[in-house]
């Protein structure tokens, strides 16, 4: 298999339930792929530019693993991108990401049915998607899509049937995550 890298971009990966879940079911069927845990790594968010860019050149296949948060990456993966995916480095004449496959892997907060041109948010998913598309364009990264599973909010901690079935969903989404990145990382 390829090198995988996933970035996590939870900004409090302690304290999720699905994105852990995900991390965690990911890390043991794919137990040679690379995942940066950026809240444990950078909790004062100052990176570690030339180990970011290390691991992406690595890479073969680039997953990007997050909570939806306002219709985008959290602002700790914002930042992340905003430093790491400089000119020269991930775009421009110098560009250095050329041919990498980049999968989209994000949970959202509210269900799916807000994510409808006749719901509360007016727009699908696949509405607010552009900009993750453009962004590998500009890379020329390959982009592969987006998995994502809608729904998975803040479940009270004490809430184990909450909990577990936020498990059962995560898992279900792994699953998903791990279909695709075997497929074209062969």
């Amino acid at each position: 298999m390829k090198n995988v890298l996933i970035v996590s971009g939870h900004p409090d990966l302690q304290n999720s339930i699905a994105n852990a879940e995900i991390l965690a079911e990911v890390a043991k069927a794919l137990p040679e792929a690379e995942i940066r845990k950026l809240d444990a790594l950078y909790p004062e968010r100052r990176f570690n530019i030339e180990a970011e860019q290390s691991a992406l050149l690595k890479a073969d296949v680039i997953v990007f693993q997050f909570p939806f948060s306002w219709y985008s990456v959290p602002g700790l993966m914002k930042l992340w991108i905003d430093e790491v995916f400089v000119h020269g480095f991930a775009h421009g004449s110098n560009a250095k990401l050329a041919g990498k496959k980049l999968i989209i892997s994000f949970t959202t907060g509210a269900p799916a049915a807000v994510y409808q041109r006749d719901g509360f948010f007016k727009h699908t998913v696949e509405d607010y998607l552009p900009q993750f598309e453009t962004t590998a364009t500009l890379c020329n990264l390959d982009y592969q899509g987006a998995i994502y599973t809608n729904g998975i909010g803040y479940t009270s901690r004490d809430n184990e049937e909450a909990i577990n079935a936020q498990k059962q969903e995560a898992r279900q989404h792994a699953a998903r995550l791990i279909a695709k990145i075997k497929e074209i990382a062969v």
